[in-house]
């Protein structure tokens, strides 16, 4: 009788995609690394072997099944550098820019998250449709309430998810009921980080919601706590709306910029990521680069909200790169799908006057996203010694995409395809941890 593989192992044969450089700095097809009919070879969740099948079939352990996704892509998962949780139940809310969107809905939709049994559901639903989308790791906003980021990190932990969360801190700006103090925002968010900080692949992120909404004591307090550990993540908004950065100028009046308001405080370093960064100018980003802080493109939040156009290429410029990774944005955003992110990143691009090459896009999804997190050494490429968190991506999921994949002459064409016409339907599968995490059938809902 043969046994079944043992937990977090496997074996998966299809067409590997992954990067070996920067397409930003040097040529797509350069930074691109494939395998036509390649075999992932995987054990206690970590990639053993990556390579050829003619070569690598050699190294199958005795007993291993292989599992044949021939026709689709073997890709690293997707890193998702800015998503708030509990705005899953608000998506798509009508008609307002971004601070009046808040106040009319997302404050009242987050007032619930006091509830542990509703932040379980929500949490839970939440990173079901993440798997169900090739994403395996996402910097995730939780709201002030200290039991919706328990129930994030029970649920992450549940599911063995690599997933980066934290308590929002707001005391000021906001209504009674969502805010917090600036020594009990500290106090809580310690006591979250003493409870799941490294824990079961589970990372903290201090968060501070943005500027308008914490006092200067309270950005300091934060700063005080990612100077407990330096492997902490802080995440934040940056310049994201007009209104909002004249607002930041009349509330911070002795600071250059809107990053200078963080930067003053300390909370400009690595493994800090601001999120949308729109309205930032050339100091700006020489203090990102010069600092490793990220910036998260949320292009389906911008374009919902009106906010600007993200100058993608500007922030990636070889002259000074800032590291930078894809956010959906839920619930200004419209999809938890990187592949419909994608979709939006190449328009706001165009818009911009530039193209954003398939291989580029790819690379910000996965790669990308995970240098943007310094968690490149871990996750966001198929190599050896990677966790095995990977996406099986169906070019041919649709009628449609089957169609346009028989004229696709190349590679990189045959992403194009899935980053315009694909959405979850073109996920065949996602690996977590080496363990088979979801699996698309013609039954599967989301």
């Amino acid at each position: 009788m043969t046994q079944a593989p043992p937990p977090g192992s496997a074996a998966l044969r299809g067409h590997i995609v992954t990067f070996s450089g920067n397409p930003f700095l040097i040529p797509p097809e350069e930074a691109l690394r494939e395998e036509p009919d390649g075999l992932v070879l995987i054990r206690d969740g970590r990639i053993t072997h990556a390579g050829p099948y003619d070569s690598t079939i050699a190294h199958l352990p005795e007993g291993m099944p292989v599992t044949d996704y021939r026709g689709c892509l073997i890709s690293a998962g997707f890193v998702d550098t800015h998503v708030h949780y509990p705005q899953l139940p608000m998506i798509a809310a009508y008609g307002e820019q971004l601070l009046e969107w808040l106040e009319r809905y997302t404050f009242p939709t987050e007032r619930h998250f006091a509830d542990a049994g509703y932040a379980t559901t929500i949490a839970r639903q939440f990173l079901r449709t993440l798997l169900a989308c090739g994403t395996t790791t996402a910097a995730v906003y939780c709201t002030v309430h200290p039991q919706s980021v328990d129930a994030f990190f029970t649920e992450s932990t549940r599911l063995g998810t690599r997933m980066i969360a934290g308590k929002v801190l707001m005391d000021r700006n906001a209504p009674d009921y969502l805010r917090d103090t600036a020594q009990r925002g500290h106090d809580e968010s310690l006591r979250l980080i003493e409870r799941w900080h490294g824990r079961d692949r589970q990372h903290y992120a201090v968060t501070p919601r943005f500027a308008p909404t914490s006092t200067p004591e309270q950005l300091e307090l934060a700063a005080a706590l990612l100077g407990r550990d330096e492997t902490l993540f802080m995440q934040t908004h940056l310049a994201e709306n007009q209104a909002e950065v004249a607002w930041v100028a009349e509330l911070f009046p002795d600071s250059r910029s809107y990053l200078d308001v963080y930067d003053r405080a300390g909370l400009v370093r690595p493994r800090s990521v601001m999120g949308h960064g729109i309205y930032v100018d050339e100091t700006d980003l020489r203090r990102c680069h010069e600092s490793g802080c990220a910036l998260a493109h949320c292009p389906t939040s911008n374009l919902f909200l009106g906010s600007g156009a993200f100058r993608l290429h500007d922030v990636t410029s070889p002259s000074r790169p800032v590291r930078t990774g894809l956010g959906t944005d839920i619930g200004a955003g419209t999809s938890l799908s990187h592949l419909q992110t994608m979709n939006e990143a190449y328009k706001v691009a165009r818009m911009n006057g530039n193209r954003l090459h398939p291989v580029q896009a790819f690379w910000l999804a996965t790669a990308g996203g995970a240098h943007a997190l310094h968690l490149d050494d871990t996750i966001g490429t198929v190599g050896v010694g990677m966790d095995a968190d990977l996406c099986i991506l169906d070019p041919r999921a649709t009628p449609l995409q089957a169609l346009r994949a028989e004229t696709c002459d190349s590679t990189a064409d045959l992403l194009f395809t899935l980053m315009m016409l694909g959405d979850d339907r073109s996920i065949r599968a996602t690996y977590v941890n080496g363990r088979l995490a979801h699996e698309r059938t013609p039954d599967t809902i989301i």
